[in-house]
């Protein structure tokens, strides 16, 4: 701010003079800025400044940074769960052993998290120069593999010892021909290079990739570690919450970190109180009232009642057959009945939740099921 104040001030400089029609030359010295009338504009605009940034360091600043990345793990010791795999990648990066690392698993589990904090902890203020980190499901063709990532891996940093990094996230989203190339590249330049491969779906990397390196499997988050980063999330951004707030961040997020800290986000900003009722309005999922409702018309009234209970309530609420489908499953599991009657049911769900993801309309599995 201080040097585009400065040219501003230059260039006002320059106006005065070029409107009293003088030259500058190696004789003025720059005498100009003796002026009074240059002195006078100088002295406007510099106070027009000060007042400026006077009124906007009274207003408050708001923090409109996504919550996910704002409390983002900065060191090993963040990260929730996964206490064996972050034991032994913490004592890998200390000994300065680090082997190539496959981390895969479902979302918001912590994987490039944990990647991130190792590159902080081994390489500190040199981090920008010391990792390539790309994003696989948008540079995933072999060009990348053979411009990009080898021009990075074949260097050496002079004034860095020790190897550089490079994280491929989404590395299971990459073409197979890209993958192919990836392999002569790691073993290529393992001498001053190591590699993180990220995924969550590690089947859909070939074998020759796993191969060369170390895999770690990042299951979702049980319920405990997720209950106390939210705790720590509430308590930084006092946020209020209501009877079953926390409950039903928990059940919605499934073990999924990110989507759990989007979801409190969302409401905390939609509604204020974070409680049962905001939690699933704001993401549009039905109420877990409704679908024990749901569950009882299913066992105990007749079809063509419960096709019309059914369509009423989606009129109502605005809810997704595929949404009460997926609601539904698990609570089926938790009402004592005869597996006689059990096992029909869940196959007719199965059947109706195979046909809504095949684009059925949704009236016509209800219809039948």
């Amino acid at each position: 701010n201080y040097s585009v104040h400065r040219r501003k001030a230059f260039v006002c400089i320059l106006e005065i003079c070029f409107t009293k029609r003088q030259s500058f030359d190696s004789s003025l010295h720059f005498n100009i800025l003796s002026s009074s009338v240059v002195q006078a504009n100088l002295r406007d605009y510099l106070k027009s400044i000060s007042m400026t940034n006077l009124k906007d360091s009274t207003e408050p600043a708001i923090d409109s940074k996504p919550w996910v990345e704002k409390y983002r793990p900065k060191t090993l010791d963040d990260v929730a769960a996964h206490k064996d795999i972050i034991d032994t990648v913490k004592k890998l990066a200390k000994e300065n052993r680090l082997p190539h690392l496959l981390f895969h698993g479902p979302p918001g589990t912590g994987k490039t998290s944990t990647i991130l904090a190792v590159a902080r902890q081994m390489f500190g203020s040199s981090m920008s120069n010391m990792i390539l980190e790309l994003n696989a499901s948008d540079d995933r063709g072999i060009d990348v593999v053979r411009q990009e990532i080898q021009d990075f891996a074949s260097t050496r940093m002079i004034f860095n010892k020790g190897f550089k990094l490079v994280i491929l996230d989404e590395c299971d989203a990459m073409t197979k021909d890209a993958q192919f190339a990836l392999r002569r590249v790691i073993e290529k330049y393992s001498r001053n290079t190591r590699f993180c491969l990220i995924c969550n779906y590690v089947s859909k990397v070939i074998p020759a990739l796993q191969s060369r390196c170390t895999k770690f499997r990042y299951p979702p988050l049980d319920e405990e570690h997720v209950r106390e980063r939210l705790q720590h999330v509430i308590a930084e951004e006092g946020v209020k919450v209501g009877e079953g707030g926390m409950d039903a961040l928990v059940s919605l997020g499934n073990g999924d970190m990110r989507r759990t800290l989007n979801i409190l986000q969302s409401t905390h900003m939609a509604s204020g109180e974070v409680n049962q009722y905001t939690v699933y309005s704001c993401t549009g999922n039905p109420l877990p009232e409704d679908i024990e409702r749901v569950a009882k018309w299913l066992l105990n009234d007749r079809s063509a009642d419960v096709f019309a209970y059914i369509t009423q309530y989606q009129v109502e609420r605005g809810i997704a057959l595929a949404d009460i489908v997926r609601e539904l499953s698990p609570r089926i599991f938790r009402i004592e009945m005869p597996k006689e009657v059990l096992m029909p049911l869940v196959e007719k769900l199965a059947d109706i939740e195979n046909n809504l993801a095949y684009g059925t309309n949704e009236l016509q599995p209800v219809g039948e099921d």
